[in-house]
């Protein structure tokens, strides 16, 4: 948290912290409570005893008190400031804690000011944990599959224009522009899909033949050094360069196929798991139309949802296949 333009809140109570009293950083987290019982041949049982949150703890200065050159007060409240924190502490209560995503609910158990002057007291502040009271996070965060298309394109493109192949070039110059012609991936459909892994899978296999031409190149070595008895100078000179680019291609080459290989299964999950559209009224024609360009696919979002009619009455939450399936016509009831 910068001191002088925060982008979060930090409130103690009643309290909240302002300008140079915003720590610049405060940890959390803290360690998992742990009965590790070592047996016979090794064998380990841990018992886990529950969560031991740190302590918060954090720094800052108090400002107020001071005058100006003509005597005027430019800032209050320092002493009164650290005398309220202070309060906290003697109290022993319960009060909450929050900034930026995190709340807990907390003990004062430390207090100390440093009195400067009347307008500077830095301090320090230790809270003990009662309760975590911060929503928890069970899926870690993803990036979305269009950003991380992009990025791998960025790399993989990068990692072909140093390779130096104007095949590889070539063909990662295709897979960029059938990128950059997707609005979305994650609402694609397959026929969509299908026109960037086509370009993807060229670039693959002439990865794999760069890599076995340059793998064939360095174990071609027969003697130490590599110059082959009876060879001129200039040939065998023109054989180690030979072999000193292929080494360098080795590991490029490796990483791109690497990156291509992700982009391919990044592509093929993209429209492998339902979605959900909000919809107040209508009818399931126009939504088909919407998501797969075929209004005849209706009969795949009728399926998921359990409806019989095409046409949607009040606000519903439909879910929409990923593939619209072969299911086209009218539904029995």
């Amino acid at each position: 948290m910068d001191a002088q333009t925060s982008e979060t809140t930090l409130q103690l109570g009643d309290f909240i912290f302002r300008s140079m009293e915003i720590p610049a950083e405060i940890n959390f987290g803290g360690s998992q409570r742990l009965a590790v019982h070592q047996l016979i041949g090794g064998v380990r049982v841990i018992d886990a005893m529950g969560r031991s949150d740190d302590p918060l703890s954090w720094s800052g200065i108090l400002m107020g008190g001071g005058r100006d050159a003509r005597g005027q007060t430019i800032f209050t409240g320092a002493v009164e400031r650290a005398q309220f924190l202070d309060a906290l502490r003697i109290a022993g209560a319960q009060v909450e804690l929050t900034w930026g995503k995190f709340k807990y609910l907390v003990v004062v158990r430390e207090f100390k000011g440093n009195y400067k002057s009347s307008y500077l007291i830095p301090y320090q502040i230790t809270c003990e944990v009662v309760q975590d009271e911060t929503s928890p996070v069970k899926v870690a965060g993803t990036p979305p599959v269009d950003q991380a298309i992009g990025d791998d394109n960025t790399a993989a493109t990068a990692l072909a224009s140093s390779i130096g192949d104007p095949t590889l070039s070539g063909l990662m110059t295709s897979v960029s522009s059938a990128i950059s012609a997707v609005s979305s991936f994650a609402t694609a459909a397959q026929s969509t899909i299908n026109s960037v892994l086509q370009p993807i899978t060229a670039a693959q296999a002439q990865v794999g033949v760069l890599l076995a031409s340059a793998t064939n190149t360095v174990a071609n070595v027969t003697t130490f050094g590599g110059v082959l008895p009876g060879s001129l100078v200039s040939a065998a000179a023109a054989q180690l360069s030979g072999q000193a680019v292929a080494m360098t291609q080795l590991n490029s080459l490796h990483q791109l196929g690497s990156i291509l290989g992700r982009m391919q299964r990044n592509l093929g999950s993209a429209n492998s798991s339902p979605r959900t559209v909000a919809t107040a009224g209508g009818n399931l024609f126009q939504i088909a139309e919407r998501q797969y360009g075929d209004a005849k696919a209706w009969t795949a979002i009728a399926q998921a949802n359990d409806l019989t009619d095409p046409f949607v009455q009040g606000t519903q939450i439909l879910t929409i296949p990923p593939q619209p399936g072969d299911k086209t016509g009218v539904l029995n009831a």
